[in-house]
């Protein structure tokens, strides 16, 4: 058999095994969810493919790819048992659209960089919008429920489409604009007002996921590593604890400071 009829038999598979599970007879559970529940769910199972990307473990990969899929399938079965759309629309609908979003691979229209490729794009976009009457703004398209470290590049990334960017090759208007976000952060703390101090740091996260941008460093990255520093050095720094036979309450902020350079020399060796 083909490999075009294997990825087909399998997903037609697929597809039978969700409509067991949520027909008569099937997972008391699974019959029981609706579009409204498996919302968190699928951002979970995003997260945990984004994750295994990150970590470059293949069985990992596929694995949580798997689970995202399954996602898909499971909306696209509830819907079609509400009579509101099938897994077939969604196929349809996504092979539709990159077809026509991409002219330069199947029409006649030729681009010579991914930048030109990503200014289509958005042009396309806006005039689907237009056709339906939704709201054309170049960010309309950013959806409400991203994580706001996400949505911000997103935001970022859709303004630059447009030429709406510092310039690139050059980071020092982004480092003077971190600068002058902090002293703004300073200010607004020197002042003890509660909503202007969140609305500075705001403004200087904001800032500093468009100089991680410039820098082409995926910001969820770069703090997702941060994150997983700390917990190994907070690990060391709760075994020396331990080893030391006293309460934590026991030490000064200097002792247990002294706890993390050791712990910073440690994990640096592994």
């Amino acid at each position: 058999m083909k490999e075009s009829g294997v990825r087909g038999e399998s997903f037609e598979n697929l597809l039978a095994i969700m409509e067991r599970l949520r027909g008569e007879g099937g997972c008391p559970w699974d019959r029981e969810q609706t579009l409204k529940s498996i919302r968190t769910y699928i951002v979970e199972e995003a997260y945990e493919l984004v994750d295994a990307i990150s970590h470059g473990e293949t069985q990992d990969m596929i694995e949580e790819a798997g689970d995202l899929l399954l996602q898909v399938v499971f909306l696209s079965r509830i819907a079609e048992e509400e009579g509101s759309f099938s897994i077939a629309d969604v196929i349809a609908g996504l092979t539709d659209k990159l077809v026509r979003r991409h002219p330069h691979v199947f029409s006649d229209w030729k681009a010579a960089t991914s930048g030109q490729v990503l200014h289509k794009w958005e042009e396309i976009k806006s005039a689907e919008k237009e056709r339906k009457n939704r709201d054309k703004s170049l960010l309309a398209g950013v959806p409400d429920g991203l994580p706001p470290l996400a949505k911000a590049v997103r935001i970022q990334s859709k303004a630059a489409h447009v030429g709406f960017d510092w310039e690139r090759g050059d980071p020092g208007p982004l480092f003077e604009k971190l600068e002058e976000e902090t002293e703004e952060l300073r200010a607004a703390v020197d002042a003890g007002d509660p909503d202007m101090i969140e609305d500075e740091l705001g403004d200087l996260f904001f800032a500093a996921v468009n100089l991680a941008r410039h820098l082409d460093v995926d910001p969820d990255s770069a703090l997702s590593r941060a994150n997983r520093k700390f917990t190994g050095r907070f690990r060391v720094v709760e075994r020396l604890v331990a080893d030391s036979g006293r309460p934590w309450r026991s030490f000064s902020i200097d002792a247990l400071e002294a706890f993390w350079e050791e712990a910073k020399t440690s994990t640096a060796r592994q």
